[in-house]
């Protein structure tokens, strides 16, 4: 009878590893056809004087619109205490396009965007709330905030690197690697001074070949990375190196009188600095993190609570 009763277990045991097995094959199997969104940006060519005022123009009256709907949301609650739901706003939208002949200018569905962002704005205000998180009441946008328009569904097309945005016109795109996937939105973007498209895309998730190798990794102060097999991955302190520039530039911001033409220069120098910092970070960090994932099929961290760490060891 012993001998009947450790079969069983041996069996059991036996089946749920074949379970445990099948799961995680199953699983692989998931991620694998598992569909995820991916971005592709990509700077444009010196748009022309009129594409660049079309540009201009449509980001003044998308902000212009955005506040609208704030105000128009912050006025409701606040003498009638009612709320207004994105579709009522957009359904004011053939109205305001009578009043305000400008906004015939712009796409349909860039101003249904702008509409989504303050919905988007007042959601988050208002689970924050609820999570009794420290919620910040949506803002205004000033000219410095609002610095994009998107194209959520259709309304522009890509043909090699010719992007047509329907009532602005063809720009050229440097288009420094293929877009993989289907095209969802298109974003423009200005970032100091410059325009860059967004392509948001579905792709599938395509498994990298396997290398049977695995490391640890130990982030570090000194180096950026040690890894187990004794690799060490320097730190180059972009923004230490960048110091005596930001000095420069910063009282040269500071020597400006507010409001004038010369300090706005001298923001967007200092802007350029610290929008160069944070693209040699990038470009930093993707390439480490596309080397590691290539090179190791297993990558294991430590996990560190930095603050109880910090309380600790003051």
């Amino acid at each position: 009878m012993r001998n009947f009763g450790i079969i069983e277990i041996e069996a059991q045991r036996s089946l749920r590893l074949l379970y445990a097995s099948n799961h995680i094959i199953n699983c692989v199997i998931k991620m694998a056809k598992a569909i995820i969104q991916k971005a592709f940006k990509f700077r444009i060519c010196e748009p022309s004087k009129i594409v660049q005022e079309r540009f201009e123009q449509t980001l003044y009256l998308c902000r212009r619109l955005y506040n609208a709907s704030v105000q128009e949301r912050r006025d409701a609650y606040t003498i009638n205490r009612i709320s207004i739901s994105y579709q009522a706003q957009q359904n004011q939208l053939p109205d305001i396009k009578v009043t305000n002949p400008e906004y015939k200018n712009i796409h349909s569905q860039v101003l249904q965007n702008v509409l989504k962002r303050c919905e988007r704005a007042f959601d988050g205000f208002f689970r924050r709330i609820k999570a009794r998180q420290t919620a910040g009441f949506p803002r205004f946008k000033g000219q410095n905030r609002y610095d994009s328009f998107c194209y959520p569904q259709s309304g522009f097309s890509l043909t090699g690197d010719k992007l047509t945005l329907s009532k602005i016109g063809k720009v050229k795109i440097k288009l420094s690697r293929n877009v993989v996937g289907k095209v969802k939105t298109c974003t423009i973007k200005k970032e100091c001074g410059k325009w860059f498209v967004i392509f948001t895309v579905e792709t599938s998730v395509e498994p990298l070949p396997k290398t049977g190798q695995s490391v640890g990794m130990d982030a570090g102060i000194s180096a950026f990375l040690t890894l187990s097999d004794g690799t060490r991955i320097d730190n180059f302190k972009y923004y230490e190196s960048t110091q005596k520039k930001l000095r420069v530039a910063q009282r040269s911001v500071a020597r400006k009188k507010k409001g004038s033409t010369q300090r706005r220069k001298a923001v967007n120098q200092l802007r350029k600095i610290h929008q160069k910092i944070k693209n040699q970070r990038n470009d930093f960090q993707h390439k480490v993190s596309t080397y590691l994932v290539k090179q190791y099929d297993v990558i294991a961290i430590e996990k560190l609570y930095h603050f109880g760490y910090v309380e600790r060891n003051p």
